[in-house]
């Protein structure tokens, strides 16, 4: 069986043109049902008619996914903790290649944290499924931090020893912080040959988010999987229409927002 074209058809459904507009909601398991996750069914059909390739859950809220994805495509996370459990970055197994099968997802995700005391472990589930995701021709998204005693998680070097990682494991997609600006981020992208998208971390303002979003793409990376600024706005579908403009049409901030109906922020 030829997995490589399964591989790269299931790529396409979660991106443009090798563009990708990603917008994780697994954060039920780490934060609970806050806002945005608790009616999720019009978050997910808001975030897709704005311009989302893919969203992201746990497996268990599949069966809300499915009816609200407007034809986009769905991610499977397969590792978690919690906030008030005993170390956030503890990330536990919760599924695996053929759970998100089994749900109709187009690819799976996994959280490492890189520097941690549980780097050894994480990278070696990492690797595993990795190697069982290949059996199948299904992309792996690593979401691969800098996180740990002592480490910048903004560092350019550290960020991008840690997407390194995720390349050398066998990850399709790498996901980590952005660290602040164009030009050093831009040493994260060359240091790996995968498609680098950022996290989005907690909300801005709009205009922050945006020129976040601009300062990414200009460094070569390709795209974002951005959670809480959009899941989390006011009008998500608005933010990712604008997150959509720089990614997938590469507006400018201004026009962006304009196009998104957000205005121009001072």
């Amino acid at each position: 069986m030829n997995t490589d074209i399964g591989l790269s058809a299931r790529l396409e459904r979660i991106s443009t043109d090798g563009r990708y507009l990603i917008v994780p909601m697994d954060h039920g398991i780490t934060l609970g049902p806050v806002t945005g996750l608790v009616d999720i069914e019009s978050t997910i059909d808001g975030i897709t008619r704005g311009g989302a390739d893919a969203v992201l859950t746990h497996k268990g809220t599949a069966p809300r996914v499915h009816p609200n994805k407007n034809g986009k495509g769905y991610i499977v996370h397969v590792n978690g903790s919690t906030v008030i459990g005993p170390d956030e970055n503890d990330k536990r197994l919760t599924g695996t290649v053929e759970d998100a099968l089994r749900v109709g997802a187009d690819a799976v995700s996994f959280h490492i944290n890189v520097g941690s005391d549980y780097e050894p472990d994480q990278m070696t589930q990492l690797a595993d499924l990795c190697s069982r995701a290949a059996d199948f021709g299904v992309p792996v998204l690593a979401m691969s931090y800098a996180r740990g005693p002592g480490i910048d998680e903004q560092d350019p070097e550290a960020l991008a020893h840690a997407v390194r990682l995720a390349e050398e494991v066998g990850a399709d997609v790498v996901k980590t912080a952005y660290s602040g600006d164009a030009e050093s981020f831009g040493r994260v992208v060359e240091a790996t040959r995968l498609p680098v998208v950022i996290a989005g971390g907690s909300r801005g303002t709009d205009r922050e988010t945006v020129e976040m979003v601009r300062g990414t793409m200009d460094a070569g990376a390709a795209g974002v999987s951005m959670g809480r600024s959009i899941f989390q706005h006011e009008n998500p579908e608005a933010i990712t229409r604008a997150v959509s403009a720089v990614i997938h049409d590469d507006a400018d901030v201004d026009a962006a927002l304009e196009r998104a109906g957000l205005g121009i922020e001072a």
